[in-house]
């Protein structure tokens, strides 16, 4: 885990550009009393850009949030810090329908659709062509994450019982690592590991990813709050919303300079990358996830994906996502 704080006075000293969006609103911005949250998440485009971005446009400050940010290479792992009181909340991918669903906080925000987020990689050098290949082998992931859930939705839709394969559960840093040594013939990953892939391995092939079961397999990401803090901190927990709408609908409107911003905070990425890694997710603007949190949609999105995690698990007494993700802080904080 990796910490660090993020306040309003260290955003003003990353650039003249950054200056002046603050200017432009350091009034209310001062006189609003300040909240300081700790934020785990995990530092990939799906999780996090919406919080670099409304860092840097000044979105969270105009809302007196000050966030201590502390980066997580999985989504278990963010969620068990969470547990332990190491952090207030959360913003991670589809785990949170598996955690949420154990009563392990509170979701009340989604950031997008992992659409082709996951992604499946095979070495044909090493006995795997095609996803038939597949049986009897060992193939890397971290399990009860999305590139999980994408992994058996793809086995299946080709008449392989996940019982078939070796999962081989590891984080997704160690999993990429093992396929590129050649330990395992195959990795089901998420962007951005493909970029690690794709430059160590250029014969490796990218078999499927997972809008080729969109949307039916719709895999949503989105922020959850310890259940201590998410009774006590509504109005808090809207300022959040509200500044998460202003770097949504920026990113929307406007994706390519979105995707130029957040380059510099992938410093190992191109920004060609970036730009994969946003059209590898959908977003809607505020306006329209209204729409979706309001007709049920976005409940019964996340409860697919807790069917999943529960099924696998064997557990048959879990929360419903009507009960563990709350609409109606969205609804009644986006006019």
């Amino acid at each position: 885990m990796n910490s660090r704080g993020v306040s309003r006075r260290q955003l003003l000293r990353h650039g003249g550009a950054l200056v002046a969006a603050a200017s432009a609103f350091a009034a209310p911005a001062l006189a609003q009393a300040r909240s300081r949250i700790r934020l785990g998440y995990l530092h990939v485009v799906a999780v996090d850009g919406h919080i670099w971005t409304g860092l840097d446009r000044g979105s969270f400050d105009r809302e007196g949030i000050d966030f201590e940010l502390h980066e997580f290479n999985t989504g278990p792992e963010v969620f068990e810090a969470m547990a332990h009181g190491e952090v207030d909340m959360v913003s991670a991918g589809g785990v949170i329908s598996n955690y949420l669903a154990l009563g392990r906080g509170r979701g009340f925000l989604v950031n997008d659709i992992e659409v082709a987020t996951a992604q499946l990689w095979v070495r044909p050098e090493l006995g795997v062509r095609e996803i038939a290949d597949l049986r009897g082998k060992r193939i890397a992931t971290t399990m009860k994450t999305t590139a999980h859930i994408f992994l058996d939705r793809a086995l299946r839709a080709n008449n392989i019982n996940p019982s078939e394969v070796e999962i081989v559960n590891r984080s997704m840093a160690v999993a990429v690592k093992a396929f590129i040594a050649g330990e395992v013939p195959a990795v089901a990953l998420w962007v951005p590991f493909n970029i690690a892939v794709r430059e160590a391995l250029p014969d490796a092939v990218r078999l499927v990813d997972a809008s080729a079961f969109y949307p039916q397999s719709a895999v949503l990401g989105g922020w959850a709050a310890r259940m201590d803090y998410y009774a006590e901190n509504s109005e808090v927990l809207s300022r959040i919303v509200r500044a998460w709408a202003d770097a949504n609908d920026h990113m929307v409107r406007n994706p390519a300079a979105a995707a130029e911003a957040l380059q510099l905070h992938y410093t190992q990425s191109r920004p060609a990358d970036i730009a994969e890694a946003l059209r590898a997710q959908k977003l809607y603007s505020s306006r329209e996830w209204k729409r979706l949190y309001a007709d049920g949609t976005v409940v019964k999105w996340l409860q697919q994906v807790s069917d999943f995690f529960m099924t696998d698990a064997g557990i048959a007494d879990s929360l419903r996502a009507a009960d563990y993700f709350d609409t109606r802080l969205y609804l009644s904080t986006i006019g």
